[in-house]
């Protein structure tokens, strides 16, 4: 009877975190929409994905400090409600707020970030926390569910597009703004374990992991970078940069590379393996394929760059989440509420930059030179501008976990 309980809470934990998938995926492929339709800038836009991240952030450093005053086990159940609420508002932002579309999008984003701030902070150690011969494989899988959730999500709305038109935008986010709530009656119905909240240690085990949190700290930031970068524009850069249809860069773009993301995280829980490795050629591969898609002047090829970004990053963030698990034995909730927060720094500051890079570039007298000698658009031309710049703030963190990796050695 244990065991079936345990099986159900994990079931619980695994569909939560699909739902949470819309959360992220949905307001990527709407960009050009929002654009087009109502005015809504690059930088804006951007701004989207920074509130997004900040207010996770918010929630994690909330829960790292101040978890103990928190009912952890309430909190959980009521992520499912929280995404729904989000996604509902964020769906009704043109009738609630007729003229200021984006202040109503704002708004469900902050209520949605709230759901996932928690979610990212406490499925995780729920499901470490649950009886499993290893418990590393588990936390792959749970964030490669993730992934599956991006392509169900992606292929439903592609779907939804062709038939409907994407004006019909708000009921498709009705739509998967109903499903979370789902998740909630299956977590009010399951039992849920104890967690470490502090991660008690001696002093003498604090001074010892502290370097270690630190090193995992940095790591999970620039793989933040990497992957929430691609997340939130590839549709956009494929549909605005690479002139390919709507429906191509939805499914080239997010479905390919969640699939990628996914399948990668679902290869570690079934077979494991070396994950320091593991995530040094990840952040090789990271930087290797912004910068074919910033430089590579044929479409298929710069599309394929983008898409095996996914493959390259799917093992940053959960990969970082293992490493932790195996540094630092039962590491708790605040420990994961960090993670989670540089995990969010990263995420934020990534799309924000390319966002405000391709806005201020489109204008420059260079962008328009360069673009009338290669036959493009200055926004074309700043599209892959910005992917560049991707590949240089992941060279830039390669370099310091390199120079991080050799201290650590010596000491």
């Amino acid at each position: 009877m244990e065991k079936t309980n345990w099986r159900r809470t994990r079931l619980a934990c695994y569909y939560t975190n699909i739902t949470m998938a819309s959360a992220f995926s949905l307001p990527a492929m709407l960009f050009t929409t929002f654009h087009g339709t109502y005015g809504i800038s690059y930088t804006l836009l951007g701004t989207l994905v920074l509130v997004n991240f900040f207010t996770q952030m918010l929630v994690d450093l909330v829960l790292t400090f101040f978890g103990r005053r928190f009912n952890i086990k309430l909190l959980l159940r009521c992520i499912p409600l929280l995404t729904s609420a989000g996604l509902l508002l964020y769906a009704a932002a043109p009738v609630v707020f007729p003229g200021f579309t984006f202040v109503g999008l704002l708004a469900g984003t902050v209520v949605f970030s709230l759901a996932a701030g928690c979610c990212e902070v406490l499925i995780s150690p729920v499901i470490a926390a649950l009886p499993s011969d290893d418990p590393g494989r588990d936390l792959s899988l749970l964030h490669s569910l993730y992934g599956y959730g991006v392509l169900l999500v992606v292929a439903i709305s592609a779907l939804y597009f062709q038939l409907f038109g994407t004006e019909n935008w708000t009921y498709l986010v009705v739509f998967f703004g109903l499903l979370p709530l789902a998740g909630m009656v299956m977590l009010l119905r399951s039992p849920l374990p104890e967690v470490e909240l502090g991660g008690k240690k001696s002093e003498t085990q604090a001074k010892k992991y502290r370097g270690e949190l630190a090193f995992c700290a940095v790591l999970i930031f620039f793989g933040a970078i990497a992957e929430c970068t691609m997340t939130n524009w590839v549709c956009l850069y494929l549909e605005k940069g690479l002139n390919l249809p709507k429906a191509a860069s939805d499914v080239l773009g997010l479905a390919v590379f969640a699939a990628l993301l996914a399948m990668t995280r679902t290869l570690y829980s079934k077979r494991g393996g070396n994950i320091s490795r593991i995530l040094g050629w990840s952040m090789v591969g990271g930087v290797s394929c912004y910068l074919v898609a910033g430089l590579a002047m044929n479409p298929v090829v710069a599309a394929v760059a983008c898409v095996l970004t996914g493959l390259c990053t799917a093992m940053m963030w959960p990969g970082t989440l293992i490493l932790m698990e195996q540094k630092i034995p039962r590491p708790g909730v605040a420990a994961y509420a960090l993670m989670a927060t540089f995990g969010d720094f990263g995420g934020a500051a990534g799309p924000q930059l390319l966002g405000a890079a391709v806005d201020a570039t489109a204008v420059t007298d260079w962008a328009n030179a360069l673009a009338q000698k290669l036959s493009m658009t200055a926004e074309q031309v700043a599209l892959k501008a910005s992917m560049l710049m991707g590949a240089g703030l992941l060279a830039i963190g390669f370099i310091c976990l390199a120079i991080w990796r050799k201290v650590r050695d010596r000491a």
